[in-house]
């Protein structure tokens, strides 16, 4: 019987994080590999299922994109898009009580989440200040709920949110997403200090430590993963065309074929069916008058 220990030489993975032209695979059996990239595969980002060779004289090499679910872009300071994370599940959509919530920018992101066909949870940070909100406030909830959105209540520092937050990430790849001071840090600090930190096998010359632009993917108990960094957190969609725009709420699907004209951009033309479902409260009003908001300001 032979004693030569079997090397796998090919597989499939997920990437952990990238550093410049290299990559952090994690294998199926659980543990992690540098990688490089062919150039026509130079779009490869955290949370991308990849096939990979090994190197008996060097670096495994990436040979291929397994298809996304989805994946997020910003463009670079050039203007040219670049895809920071892929195949997402679930958005964590951050607000607080303060500072003060503001309903446009959850739009927004729920906006990116039917975009992505994945899950959106709005979390309410700061429960201990509830006291600050207002009627329009407590209204915008129930707007959200009544069409299918899950909403939570947590302050991310009691230990009891750590519990929740968990159960909600279950077997789901997920972003944090939020504007600045709702708690994004605080948050992500209670979902992962026991959290297997991927990256730490970078390799210990610093190279790729850009932990502030780069992100990473973080596993989690129960099959959840964490795809976060500064960039990541701060996404929020451009460029959105009229259509993408009236996509993103879906309270409006059911009316969209009703309307008269194919093209309706349901603001002022005539016999425009989301309009009149506003006027009757079939959808929130409110909803839709920042809708109108969004699209005068394109």
């Amino acid at each position: 019987m032979s004693n030569e220990t079997h090397v796998q030489t090919q597989g499939t993975g997920r990437v952990i994080t990238r550093f410049g032209a290299e990559l952090l695979v994690q294998c199926a059996d659980g543990t992690s590999l540098r990688c490089t990239t062919k150039r026509k595969l130079d779009n490869v980002a955290c949370g991308d299922w990849v096939e990979w060779q090994s190197n008996p004289t060097g670096t495994a090499r990436i040979d291929k994109i397994l298809p996304r679910k989805n994946d997020i872009t910003r463009s670079t300071y050039r203007g040219k898009p670049r895809t920071i994370a892929a195949n997402v599940d679930q958005l964590l959509i951050v607000s607080a009580w303060l500072p003060v919530p503001i309903w446009e920018l959850v739009d927004r992101y729920l906006i990116a989440a039917e975009r992505l066909s994945a899950d959106a949870v709005i979390i309410m940070n700061k429960s201990d200040l509830s006291g600050l909100a207002t009627d329009v406030d407590w209204q915008a909830l129930a707007d959200y709920e009544a069409i299918g959105y899950s909403i939570m209540h947590i302050n991310a520092l009691d230990d009891a949110s750590g519990e929740q937050l968990n159960e909600v990430m279950r077997g789901k790849t997920n972003i944090l997403l939020g504007r600045s001071g709702v708690g994004k840090s605080s948050i992500a600090n209670k979902i992962m200090p026991d959290a297997e930190i991927l990256t730490s096998d970078i390799s210990g010359s610093g190279e790729g430590r850009h932990t502030t632009t780069t992100a990473n993917l973080y596993e989690l108990s129960d099959g959840a993963y964490l795809i976060d960094s500064p960039g990541v957190r701060d996404y929020a969609l451009d460029n959105l065309s009229e259509i993408q725009l009236a996509n993103g709420y879906r309270e409006f699907k059911p009316y969209m074929n009703q309307c008269k004209f194919s093209n309706c951009t349901h603001n002022h033309e005539p016999q425009c069916a989301i309009r009149a479902a506003a006027e009757a409260e079939e959808i929130s009003p409110r909803r839709y008058e920042r809708y109108l908001a969004a699209l005068n300001s394109m």
